[in-house]
């Protein structure tokens, strides 16, 4: 379930926003991070198998992925999907203490670039 979302204004060259939506579907929830990714690497058109990085922020395993490509995009079960080139999506799965935490940021390269010191920032203020 979609627990937040934040709008991150284009930077500059950039014409559409990035965003970041946190989400937390309880204990066991949300899928594995392979299948995750697998997803997520289905709406990047030729989008390479990234391995997650793993790091330890503020006590808390959190894996980071980063892709790069054409965005298909989800438009959910009945919405349009549209390709948008040049996009980023980075993603940090947090393991939480009552479940995993996804945080995910998906928009134009260049702002997602420019976002990412914050999106790291965040994550490391994170606490259990």
């Amino acid at each position: 379930m979609r627990a937040a979302t934040y709008k991150i204004p284009p930077a500059k060259g950039d014409t559409e926003e990035a965003e970041c939506a946190v989400f937390y579907f309880g204990a066991g929830q949300g899928g594995s991070i392979d299948d995750n990714v697998k997803r997520w690497v289905g709406q990047f058109e030729g989008a390479a198998m990234p391995t997650p990085k793993q790091e330890k922020m503020a006590g808390l395993t959190v894996h980071l992925i980063e892709l790069a490509g054409t965005y298909t995009g989800s438009g959910g079960p009945m919405g349009p999907k549209t390709n948008k080139a040049n996009y980023k999506l980075l993603v940090a799965i947090v393991e939480g203490p009552n479940g995993a935490i996804f945080f995910k940021l998906t928009g134009p390269a260049k702002t997602v670039d420019g976002a990412k010191p914050d999106f790291m920032k965040m994550l490391k203020g994170l606490s259990k």
